[in-house]
This record gives C-alpha cells, structure tokens and sequence, in this order.
C-alpha cells in the first residue's frame, strides 16, 4: 500500500465501498477514511464521523463540535485553514476514526470497531507517528489494549486530558471529546502541546511533506 503524498484525502487509498459492516453500509452516506499528512508526525483519531464529517467526508470537519478540532490544529500550527474549512490544508497532522461509517442512532459496536481495525493498523504501520491523540473514553480505551502497558479500565479521559501517556513505539495525549470541552480545557491541550511535547523535538518537522 503506497500512500499518494501529495493527496490529502483519503492518502492510502482505502476501499470507500467497504462493505465489512452491512448495518453501517446500509445506512451511511459515505466512508470516511483518513485525511491528512502522510508523513506527519502526530495523529488526531476519534472514535466515529460526526453528521458533518460524514456529509464533508472529512474527518473532524463540518459541525461545531468539529471546529473546535479543527481550531486546535490551528493553534498548534497544523493547519492553515479557518475552523470551518470544509478541507483544511494541514500538515505533519493525520486525522482519522476508529470506525470510518456513521450510523445515524447509535455508536459503532465492538463488532464494527474490529472491522475497522485493519484500516486503523494500516494507517499507523504507514504513518508511524511520534504522538497520537486519542479523542474519547472509548479512544482512548482501544489504543490501550494493545499500546500502553495499562489496564482499560484505569483510563479517565477527563483525568487523562492534556497529559501525556506512554505507548509502545509513540506517546498518546488523551482528549477530551469536542463537544464536551470547555475554552479552557481546550487551552490547557493547546498549552500542554506546546509547552511539553513540542519542547521534546516534536516542534513542527511537517513530516515528509512540504506544501
């Protein structure tokens, strides 16, 4: 799997007519797979598109909630796109979802999370980030399994929020879900970004692509 450098949605060229979920293929609008910089070094992952992000077909794009995303990245330098930016223009940012289909009544179920695994593995195999940022409880719980040395259950996103946490390979900075921040929650990430994870090298590569 060879990713397009140059496009920044949808890079590796996965299957948008996955059909591994019929409850979800049945009633989506689109798959939204990852959108981003190939080569860069931090990764933004939730847990499912947003009606917005599923109507753009872009990750955290397209309703309020995904804004406040999309202002982050632009504070941390990520992104050179006003919030509302239907396709931001980023760099050394990947953003993607554990499930990569909205069901418009419900979460995605554990099933569903399994059979978007290969695509999530896939992505992080390719970009191999330094810092990936889990964005929810739920996030945050499935990176656990199998990247940090912890329990599950011993994750609070709340409490976890604008730390950083050890994984194997790359460092997690847990997020609290947009639509639940407070400004300053969401400027205690911004200043924990830059204070405690650009100061340690990370500061602005671009990754492998220059724009």
């Amino acid at each position: 799997m060879d990713a397009h450098q140059e496009e920044l949605s949808n890079p590796f060229a996965m299957d948008e007519d996955c059909r591994n979920c019929p409850a979800l293929a049945d009633c989506r609008e689109q798959v939204v797979h990852g959108y981003g910089d190939a080569g860069g070094e931090f990764v933004f992952l939730g847990e499912s598109p947003s009606a917005g992000a599923e109507e753009t077909g872009v990750p955290f794009t397209g309703d309020a909630a995904d804004e406040r995303i999309q202002r982050i990245l632009g504070e941390l330098g990520f992104s050179r796109s006003p919030p509302e930016a239907d396709d931001p223009d980023v760099q050394n940012v990947y953003l993607t979802y554990l499930t990569r289909c909205r069901h418009p009544e419900r979460a995605a179920t554990d099933e569903e999370v399994r059979n978007c695994e290969p695509f999530l593995n896939a992505e992080l195999r390719m970009i191999n980030p330094h810092i990936i940022v889990p964005i929810g409880d739920r996030v945050l719980e499935e990176l656990a399994v199998e990247y940090t040395t912890r329990a599950p259950e011993s994750f609070d996103v709340f409490e976890e929020h604008a730390t950083t946490v050890r994984g194997r390979g790359f460092e997690l900075v847990p997020m609290i879900p947009p639509a639940e921040q407070t400004d300053e929650q969401e400027a205690a990430f911004v200043e924990h970004v830059k204070e405690n994870v650009f100061s340690r090298d990370y500061r602005q590569t671009k990754g492998r692509r220059s724009r």
